[in-house]
């Protein structure tokens, strides 16, 4: 088969800066403006910036081996990767020579002039570009990441509901073992096991495996935290367990999922001293406005995408605000952006993890492989609300969690379906 060049944009890097890898043996283009434009970018706190800064030390590492404008081989076996200017000729006089993505453009179509027998494809998550592309004749591409379910109704939700006669029912309730032989349950998946002959009589109950019995949900509170539906009592149950230490929960706004999580946590650090402490954090993911723009100290500029944490444990204190402070000081409860945590190896911790849904696969990756012996580790996000522009409900980094690890017994998943902070934020997040 014939090699192509793929000539890369911008937000393809900023998406994924293993992206290069990803072209078999062809051969990479960036074109220069592509640097200029990553470059840009890598000051910011949030994973777009991690991507660029991840880039740029590739790019440098790649550079140690050879040159990047004669070209330098990316592995054994992958094509070689170059970088190169325009010719502005090569531009028709209707696209402005100002503008970033035409100077992009106009990078492919010098590449197609130089070399008229290789196959140039432009490689770009910009639908307007690919658009531009395709009237000049270049032929183009999305970049398209892992996709772990096809659409976000089909993702895991964590519970089912089993048709059972009603003396396995009578049973499970006089403490007799029953085992259920299904292959379509997974580790830790909840289970509501309703009479086939009366539908008001159920049971629910936790699926341990094939050849375990299925364990009673009991109502459990934690740090006066009472679950209000039977999503957050089996959200609770995961959540208070140790011997799961990986518990991922999607909901809308106001399901408590990040509530539930926070009081799991405060009850197990501060009450039962199961661990040492209990650290929430969060991706760093600007909406409306970027970091940049805020005043103060890097800590400062962090508060705003902390607060929502803060307020929750402030409220969780009884709006104790100097006790929460204290607790703060002696080092038994940590609140940080994502930016401080990320390289850190944290052991007997609670780790929550809030608004997980914009961090991309390789980053959800990178903090699991860092978690600590004795830790547990709480996710928690709405897959319906992405900020992050360059991945979205099919291939984010909470997804990717839930599908991935479904079938492992140390994880377990639960999907919180009704709001419960007020009948407002249940209408707006259903109608709005």
């Amino acid at each position: 088969m014939a090699k192509k060049t793929y000539v890369l944009d911008t937000n393809v890097y900023l998406t994924d800066a293993e992206s290069i890898m990803s072209f078999s043996n062809n051969d990479i283009l960036v074109p220069l403006k592509v640097l200029d434009e990553i470059d840009k970018h890598k000051k910011r706190q949030d994973v777009v910036g991690a991507q660029a800064r991840n880039t740029i030390r590739k790019l440098d590492h790649l550079r140690s081996k050879g040159n990047l404008f004669k070209g330098v081989r990316l592995d054994k076996g992958k094509g070689i990767i170059k970088v190169k200017s325009y010719n502005p000729l090569c531009l028709p006089d209707d696209l402005d020579l100002e503008d970033a993505d035409n100077q992009i453009i106009a990078t492919a179509l010098s590449e197609m002039d130089r070399s008229p027998s290789r196959k140039v494809i432009m490689v770009s998550r910009d639908i307007n570009m690919r658009v531009k592309c395709d009237a000049l004749g270049i032929t183009t591409e999305d970049y398209q990441v892992e996709q772990v379910v096809a659409k976000s109704d089909d993702l895991y939700s964590g519970m089912a509901e089993i048709l059972s006669d009603e003396q396995v029912i009578d049973d499970f309730y006089d403490g007799k073992p029953v085992i259920l032989d299904h292959s379509g349950l997974h580790p830790n998946q909840f289970i509501m096991l309703v009479s086939n002959s009366n539908p008001k009589k159920a049971a629910l109950a936790r699926y341990i495996g094939s050849d375990a019995p299925i364990k009673r949900v009991h109502q459990i509170s934690a740090w006066d935290t009472r679950p209000r539906n039977k999503e957050q009592q089996y959200a609770l149950n995961l959540l208070m367990d140790p011997e799961v230490p990986v518990v991922s929960l999607i909901g809308k706004a106001g399901s408590g999922k990040t509530l539930l999580a926070l009081a799991a946590g405060l009850e197990q650090t501060l009450g039962k001293s199961t661990y040492k402490k209990m650290v929430v954090t969060k991706p760093v993911e600007p909406v409306g406005k970027d970091i940049g723009f805020l005043p103060g100290t890097l800590e400062e500029k962090m508060m705003p995408w902390l607060a929502p944490i803060q307020d929750n444990l402030q409220f969780l204190m009884g709006d104790d605000k100097m006790t929460l402070d204290m607790y703060h000081e002696k080092g038994q409860i940590e609140v940080e952006a994502m930016t401080f945590i990320r390289g850190r190896s944290i052991s007997n911790a609670f780790i929550v993890i809030d608004e997980v849904q914009n961090m991309t696969q390789h980053e959800i990756k990178t903090v699991l492989t860092r978690v600590g012996e004795g830790t547990k580790i709480v996710l928690t996000g709405d897959i319906e609300q992405i900020d992050n522009v360059y991945i979205d409900a099919t291939n984010n980094g909470l997804s990717y969690v839930v599908e991935r690890l479904k079938s492992e017994s140390i994880t377990g998943h639960v999907t919180l379906m009704k709001g419960e902070r007020s009948k407002v934020a249940t209408i707006a997040a259903l109608k709005l």
